[in-house]
């Protein structure tokens, strides 16, 4: 075996690819370097020379044989519901090993032994046997403990049963719903203080609810980004995915305001008018101004001596959050310059509030009829320098940073600068710090869209600061991953939403349909499986959340006139010729619009006859219609849930985000929501927006 093979062999033992498959079928091979280099941000020991030598290689797999056949349990076993899955245990050589189960409501269940005939190991001069024992097929769904005993050796590990099939979709396959997705930042009432407000957040739900029927209302993250200013204006960018952001605290909903004196009263409602004149702003959101208004305004509120029943309140939700949110509060107050002693208590307070204005913001989605309600949107990863990169960091691995390989739309691949989960130490932790996050994200929510859910199954990797040419993928074990999700979900009774767009194997969309997990589909991106071109109606997945367009694309309306082409040509992110992409993606959106045609999308509009094949992109009709037809096509679609981007139901023709760009490059997600002819749009204004309306009922469903 030569260096090299060696050095693949030890990557695919941690869960490295040596190679993979680009999304235009190219295989691609990782260098020795950056397998070294992601071996090492794993924890593996490869000696203290830049490059190893082949006797530190084989060390470290001679290592990691001798782990696993010293190891008395698995770092983690996961099963599915229904499932009579097999485990190995390891002990000395001769020793008896009794083998239980401890469920979660502590009752104890037996396990049966298997024949296992494999040799035994010494190792460091004692000899260690294995056996394998099999789990009942009847367990509870839950968080149980397999335990160990062996003479003078006890163990024990986490085993997580998760549901054979998450069902809170399936009343959807029959009774098909739609939504409207919006960043919430972008939207804004009359009363916001010049960004959405979890009060805009339940008014909006009522809004798209009772106006055009909507179901669900699917929002960007909501997770905290850093504690004081500056903050980081990326949603997919936080400092956690656990806690929520206060800069989205509607400052006079906080009990507190109502029991301050009049003074403190005052001075918060002259802060809310000065920024009450950026609603009807069309200019970038600026949070950092913002965000410090509302700060200084909620530290005069926590002063406020609390009812007896808001201490009871507030005390109930830190028992329930338990160390983790003293953690993150612990680490908000050493951000923040000013050192008070109760920075803790305060960004602890913080929380709790967040927690309350999105419960009800739930309630009033709800209760103005939506089947589902709130959806939020969880991100892949964290900040590098934030409080879960720290608090979190022996499960994460710092040396090396989350993205995307390069493919059509991203030429140049994605370095999205998140630590990743450290698989085998995440394992060891009974996926804890998983659950709880889940747990959290879900507690006042009817659904979750996991962004880039294939990163449950692999991840895509780069050394830190190294380009993303340099990555390669890692394996995740998606049976524990998805299985602590989808039964989180389902105690929750939430549906989950997997964006499943980018390179996968096609395995991968099996296994999360046959858990009950929806996928992603979107318009643009679909082709039919029958012929060459875009995909029919009837093609559609029935377990998904279709859409036409997705955040990272322009708005439907600035998609039709070509502006996902003119800003990467402005900026220099297209690696090919700007004409070529040009006349492709005019083809292609010919030939997509051609497809709604001959579904009956356009009829009653004046483009129901009109062939666009050929066309140019200003000979096509009325934008509105285009919007109309378009949406009505995905409506007829078998696809469990279908989703309207406001931005649509208003013409928006603004790039909210364009990946591979920073701040400096382009406005990301500090863009406010306006029409088509640059007018802002606030929640107040929807009802009486003909667009809307038009839309909003091409959107319907049945």
């Amino acid at each position: 075996m030569t260096h090299l093979d060696a050095l693949n062999e030890l990557a695919k033992a941690y869960g490295l690819a040596p190679s993979y498959t680009d999304s235009s079928g190219t295989t691609v091979t990782a260098t020795a370097d950056t397998l070294v280099k992601l071996l090492r941000a794993m924890g593996v020991d490869l000696g203290e020379a830049e490059e190893p030598a082949e006797s530190d290689i084989q060390a470290a797999q001679q290592t990691m044989r001798e782990e696993l056949a010293t190891r008395p349990l698995p770092l983690t076993v996961a099963a599915v519901e229904g499932d009579a899955a097999t485990f190995d245990v390891h002990v000395h050589h001769g020793s008896p090993a009794e083998v239980a189960i401890v469920c979660e409501d502590g009752t104890r269940r037996e396990v049966t032994q298997e024949h296992n005939w494999r040799q035994p190991v010494t190792v460091a001069g004692t000899t260690w046997g294995e056996a394998t024992f099999r789990l009942p097929a009847d367990l509870p769904t839950g968080y149980h403990t397999i335990t160990l005993t062996s003479g003078e050796l006890e163990a024990s590990t986490r085993l997580i049963v998760s549901p054979a099939r998450l069902t809170t979709a399936d009343a959807y396959l029959s009774e098909r719903r739609f939504g409207v997705m919006a960043q919430l930042y972008s939207v804004r009432s009359e009363a916001s203080w010049g960004i959405g407000d979890f009060r805009d957040l339940g008014l909006l739900a009522k809004t798209v609810a009772t106006e055009i029927g909507a179901d669900f209302l699917l929002v960007n993250p909501l997770h905290a980004a850093e504690p004081v200013p500056p903050v980081e204006d990326s949603p997919y960018l936080p400092t956690t995915r656990r806690f929520t952001n206060p800069i989205y605290l509607h400052v006079e909903d906080v009990p507190e305001y109502t029991q301050a004196d009049e003074k403190v009263r005052a001075q918060i409602d002259a802060a809310a008018k000065r920024f009450h004149p950026r609603n009807r702003s069309g200019e970038v959101i600026e949070r950092d101004p913002i965000y410090a208004a509302k700060l200084e305004a909620l530290r005069a509120l926590h002063a406020v001596n609390p009812t007896a029943e808001r201490r009871e309140a507030f005390a109930a939700y830190r028992a329930t959050e338990g160390q983790g949110l003293v953690d993150f509060a612990e680490w908000c107050a050493r951000q923040d310059d000013d050192h008070a002693d109760d920075l803790v208590d305060f960004y602890m307070w913080l929380q709790f509030l967040c927690d309350e204005q999105l419960a009800a913001a739930q309630r009033r989605a709800v209760d103005a009829g939506m089947a589902v309600g709130v959806v939020t949107d969880l991100a892949v990863g964290v900040h590098p320098g934030g409080a879960d990169a720290h608090n979190l960091a022996p499960w994460l691995a710092a040396d090396a940073s989350v993205g995307a390989p390069p493919d059509g739309y991203n030429q140049q691949g994605q370095d999205w600068s998140q630590p990743p989960w450290n698989p085998a130490e995440l394992a060891a932790a009974g996926y804890e710090p998983w659950r709880e996050m889940i747990n959290t994200v879900l507690r006042h929510a009817g659904g979750v869209r996991a962004d880039h859910i294939l990163g449950l199954f692999r991840l895509f990797w780069m050394p830190r600061m190294q380009h993303p040419s340099t990555g390669t993928y890692v394996n995740y074990d998606y049976e524990a991953m998805v299985g602590v999700l989808t039964l989180e979900a389902e105690r929750a009774g939430a549906v989950v939403i997997g964006e499943d767009l980018g390179t996968f194997e096609p395995w991968v969309q099996d296994v999360l349909t046959s858990r009950g997990v929806l996928g992603t589909s979107v318009l643009w991106f679909e082709s039919s499986d029958r012929e060459d071109g875009p995909r029919h109606q009837d093609e559609y997945r029935q377990l998904a959340l279709s859409a036409v367009g997705t955040h990272d694309l322009p708005p439907t309306a600035g998609y039709l006139v070509g502006e996902h082409i003119r800003l990467r040509d402005e900026l220099g992110l297209l690696t090919t010729d700007a004409a070529d992409e040009e006349t492709e993606d005019l083809r292609w959106q010919g030939q997509v619009l051609d497809r709604v045609r001959q579904a009956g999308g356009f009829e009653g509009t004046a483009a129901q006859d009109t062939t666009f094949t050929g066309l140019a992109r200003g000979q096509r009709g009325d934008v509105a219609d285009l919007l109309v037809g378009l949406h009505r096509f995905m409506a007829g679609t078998p696809s469990a849930l279908t989703v309207t981007n406001l931005v649509d139901l208003v013409g928006d023709v603004q790039i909210q985000n364009q990946p591979g760009t920073n701040s400096e490059q382009h406005p990301n997600w500090r863009l406010p929501l306006a029409d088509g002819a640059g007018k802002v749009v606030l929640i107040e204004d929807l009802a009486d927006n003909e667009l809307f309306r038009r839309v909003g009922a091409a959107s319907r469903r049945g």
